[in-house]
């Protein structure tokens, strides 16, 4: 059981990490400092929007725009590491 909650736990991390390279990676596209005709670079960006944007949308309709800013992201963060918390608060004590 206790390695259920560990691989649920570096699940969550790293998808924390995927969304995380991904605003960044968009913030790059967005100043012109990475170009996307780079095979590479978009196929990383393209890979990461996959793995976000069905979360992130879900977001976005719920959350009032604020210009160009996009929040979605650190909602789903925040989001991710309570889930995180609660799992562990309401499972782990019994596990060690």
């Amino acid at each position: 059981m206790k390695s259920i909650f560990i691989l649920l736990d570096n699940v969550i991390t790293i998808y924390l990490w995927i969304i995380i390279i991904n605003a960044i990676l968009s913030w790059l596209v967005a100043f012109n400092i990475l170009n996307t005709q780079n095979r590479f670079v978009f196929s990383v960006l393209d890979a990461t929007h996959k793995l976000t944007d069905p979360a992130l949308n879900k977001i976005r309709r719920y959350v009032p725009t604020f210009g160009s800013i996009d929040i979605s992201p650190i909602i789903l963060i925040l989001i991710l590491m309570f889930l995180r918390n609660i799992i562990f608060e309401i499972f782990a004590p019994n596990l060690f």
